[in-house]
């Protein structure tokens, strides 16, 4: 059975007739996520572990990971992870693909077979580079051009979708537990410096590939616990910009949010936090002028990006992570720290799963963000096993 987006439901194709929300958990979904601030790598065992000991915090219909630093072979290419509905759908996409990129190589991605995890659509992934002339024809930085591109394929191809778009960087998806998940896309053979995990209770939008956690945009990855409940206003004011919001979901809003504030505008990442979750009017008040009237400005020309409804998101980039709660603190975020480790997740005992003694553990304020950056601008990544690709 084919849902109105095209997608084949995983549960309906096995004659499951389980649908989400007949159990609501309004505090539901874990999210979590590590840093090594000198950029050592780290074993996707330490991610899978941590996320999996918050197992009852989802429901099956969703799990996923992003890892930074896992394709050091190929760092200047776009690293493209896609699903496709069929091998036609995977044809007219590389048609296309083919046509604006130079695709160094590509095919599917590396799996096993895990009891929990069916109905998996194609998975491939391609390593590629814009053609300059294509550059030159759209009058486009490179950034833009490959956004435009991802775009494109999401809203205009019939059956695929670009889930992950970033350089040196994954995102790895699917129907089911996050520790499944893991488990079927072979992430303990994987290093990363950076490693965010999300395990899905959805109530809003369908439990489908495409909908699991992360949600991605070039290097940026969100993981999201909560219910948006501002996602028009931010939907309208995005798509202003250019932003097609193809999924319907409050996540992948965040995570354009984040795309337009910090690579489109180049503000500060403190800058941006305080638009998307900003002090309260009353708050504002009582601050020493100098501040005030800077806050009064973010506020009030980013009135549309301010994000309302409890959540609690960790965002990745090739830079570092980035945790925060709402302003009012209504989902549950924890962060420790040990040596250059730096650990944030919905539950105390996901970091002390992985690591028994940390030096610090705090829960952070409403609106406080918690930021872990890479001490250096590049880091020292050790190199992670080959990829298994083939030529196209």
């Amino acid at each position: 059975m084919v849902g109105n987006d095209g997608w084949a439901r995983p549960w309906e194709l096995q004659g499951n007739h389980r649908r989400e929300g007949s159990k609501r958990i309004p505090s539901g979904c874990a999210i979590a996520g590590m840093i090594n601030r000198k950029g050592r790598t780290m074993s996707g065992v330490d991610a899978i572990q941590s996320i999996a000991l918050m197992h009852d915090r989802s429901n099956g219909l969703g799990g996923g990971f992003a890892a930074y630093g896992i394709y050091p072979e190929f760092p200047e290419h776009y690293a493209f992870h896609l699903f496709f509905d069929d091998h036609k759908a995977r044809e007219q996409t590389e048609s296309f693909l083919n046509q604006h990129f130079n695709i160094e190589l590509g095919g599917p991605i590396p799996t096993r077979k895990v009891v929990g995890i069916s109905g998996a659509p194609l998975i491939w992934r391609y390593f590629a580079k814009p053609k300059l002339e294509q550059l030159r024809v759209a009058e486009m930085k490179e950034d833009d051009f490959v956004v435009n591109m991802v775009m494109f394929i999401n809203e205009r191809l019939d059956g695929a979708y670009v889930f992950s778009s970033g350089k040196n960087m994954g995102a790895f998806k699917g129907v089911g537990y996050p520790e499944d998940i893991g488990e079927f896309y072979r992430l303990d053979e994987y290093r990363g410096y950076i490693w965010t995990a999300h395990g899905r209770f959805p109530t809003n939008t369908p439990g489908w590939w495409g909908g699991a956690h992360p949600f991605t945009l070039l290097d940026l990855s969100v993981v999201h616990n909560g219910e948006i409940s501002s996602y028009g206003a931010n939907r309208r004011f995005l798509e202003m910009f250019g932003y097609r919001c193809t999924l319907q979901t409050d996540t992948e809003v965040m995570t354009y949010i984040f795309d337009l504030l910090l690579r489109r505008q180049g503000l500060p990442l403190e800058t941006a936090v305080k638009a998307v979750a900003a002090p309260f009017w009353s708050t504002i008040a009582r601050m020493p002028q100098a501040q005030r009237e800077v806050l009064t400005a973010i506020r009030t020309v980013y009135s549309s990006l301010l994000v309302n409804g409890p959540f609690s998101i960790v965002l990745g980039s090739s830079q570092g992570i980035m945790a925060l709660n709402d302003r009012v603190k209504l989902r549950p975020l924890v962060a420790a720290t040990k040596g250059d480790l730096l650990y944030v997740a919905s539950e105390e005992s996901a970091i002390r799963e992985i690591c028994p003694k940390p030096e610090r553990v705090w829960s952070p304020r409403g609106g406080e963000p918690v930021i872990g950056m890479l001490e250096d601008a590049m880091p020292k990544a050790v190199p992670a096993p080959p990829v298994t690709v083939c030529h196209l």
